[in-house]
């Protein structure tokens, strides 16, 4: 089983901000974190199905050897970043975020993926959106309103979020099994 430390990017059915954001990530530079310069590898892009069975465009940036058993990493070198290094690497997904638009939904951590579908966060997250806990969460505007959750303030244009609040000595060893 991978786990991944990502930043998780729903785009509804917009494929051409999905294209934008693909080519902007591609020929993104490395981020920085600590004494490290982290790549990211090509986005992946993926219909998916959201928990209302609504079909949207999912993109998936993910810094390179950063994850345990992750497919892409398989000729990197697995870094150890410890959580303030994590931290930073989170910031600069976010940075990279702040510039992209035409996106439903995003997070970064690890494999936020169910924090990006908005039926997701109507059923099974609706307690934490309603009190503003699930750190790092941007929303369009439109689909704030929509969900009504607290604790957000504005992200970029068009877009709020409940401020990231970085990363914790993970509860993991390794090779990615809980302790």
């Amino acid at each position: 089983m991978a786990i991944a430390f990502e930043l998780v990017i729903n785009f509804g059915l917009n494929q051409a901000a999905a294209g934008v954001a693909q080519h902007f990530t591609v020929n993104h530079p490395p981020l920085m974190t600590g004494q490290h310069h982290v790549a990211l590898h090509e986005p992946l892009v993926t219909k998916v199905r959201g928990y209302d069975g609504e079909p949207y465009l999912e993109m998936s940036i993910i810094p390179v050897g950063v994850g345990w058993g992750v497919g892409f990493d398989r000729h990197h070198e697995r870094r150890q970043l410890t959580a303030a290094e994590l931290t930073e690497l989170g910031e600069g997904l976010y940075q990279l975020l702040a510039q992209l638009t035409g996106y439903r939904a995003a997070q970064v951590g690890w494999d936020p993926e169910e924090c990006v579908d908005p039926a997701g966060l109507r059923q099974d997250w609706a307690d934490e959106l309603a009190i503003g806990d699930l750190p790092g969460l941007v929303l369009a505007e439109d689909l704030h309103r929509d969900l009504r959750g607290q604790g957000f303030q504005p992200f970029a244009p068009g877009f709020v979020w409940i401020p990231y609040q970085g990363e914790r000595p993970s509860s993991l060893t390794a090779d990615g099994h809980d302790v």
